[in-house]
């Protein structure tokens, strides 16, 4: 409890760090709601481009419907593909940076090697040729999809923080005493890089979310009509973007809603390794 409250008091003192935890939060309770909105998507042409009001926060789109419920809706699989997504690329990440920094020898040469080549390919126009060759029925599939091509920075990243590691004295005292690997990682290495991965899962979340909305952007993953990119493609498509004014809320919206995201994500992450790492807060 009391690591907790250590915690959220140094975020609260980077006022840069809070203003992104705010803004998390706010989104958060933003996708828990999208769970429970009905978003009613039948077609009224008299309620077309209706501006901001009361009655809609947001106006509403090109066929009469509530912009701002689309984004509430929305946000849920958005949130949700994101951190399924944060997830798998940072187990993938740990598991072959870890093992190739640990093993060392052949192993490491292998995982490297296999890293780097993960490296020197071109991530998003790969993503979106897997996109369209395997059936995206749920959102772990497309999680799966945008973490296959995201783990390899991550997996080089941890494996020279734990060649570093590895070579220090405690580290030395424990292979001495006897100690056992699984020991040794979760207990003296992994709390050595905990800020370091709680930054990187962050803004994993934010890269997978962009990659996410660009491909749905695109039409190349599943239709769902209130994800934040089909909003975008449907804007363009069917409202003609920037060139009808009155359309203006409905393409804007999804956009402003990234950027507030991507934005909450780097403010956050910036007072992470202060309230995770003991040394820096002393």
């Amino acid at each position: 409890m009391e690591g907790i409250k250590s915690f959220f008091r140094v975020i609260y003192k980077n006022k840069q760090a809070f203003a992104g935890l705010i803004m998390l939060i706010a989104f958060i309770i933003m996708a828990v709601a999208g769970v429970f909105v009905k978003v009613d998507m039948t077609v009224q042409f008299d309620q077309r481009y209706q501006p901001p009001s009361i009655q809609h926060i947001l106006g509403t789109d090109y066929a009469g419907r509530d912009t701002f419920l689309q984004l509430v809706k929305g946000s849920t699989d958005v949130l949700t593909i994101g951190i399924y997504a944060g997830f798998m690329t940072l187990i993938i990440g740990f598991i072959i940076g870890a093992t190739a920094g640990l093993a060392g020898g052949w192993i490491d040469i292998i995982l490297t090697f296999f890293t780097d080549l993960f490296l020197t390919v071109p991530t998003f126009p790969l993503m979106m040729i897997l996109a369209t060759t395997v059936k995206i029925n749920n959102n772990i599939i497309f999680a799966l999809i945008l973490s296959v091509f995201s783990w390899a920075a991550l997996a080089r990243s941890i494996r020279a923080q734990i060649l570093s590691l590895k070579e220090r004295e405690f580290i030395v005292v424990c292979k001495a005493m006897g100690l056992k690997t699984p020991y040794i990682v979760f207990k003296e290495i992994m709390p050595n890089i905990t800020s370091y991965l709680a930054i990187n899962f962050v803004m994993i979340i934010q890269s997978a979310i962009v990659s996410s909305v660009g491909l749905m952007l695109l039409g190349l993953s599943p239709y769902t009509p209130t994800n934040w990119g089909m909003m975008l493609n449907l804007a363009i498509k069917n409202t003609g973007g920037i060139f009808n004014p009155k359309g203006y809320y409905y393409l804007l919206s999804p956009m402003l809603c990234i950027a507030l995201f991507q934005m909450s994500c780097i403010f956050f992450s910036s007072g992470l390794d202060e309230a995770l790492n003991p040394r820096l807060r002393s």
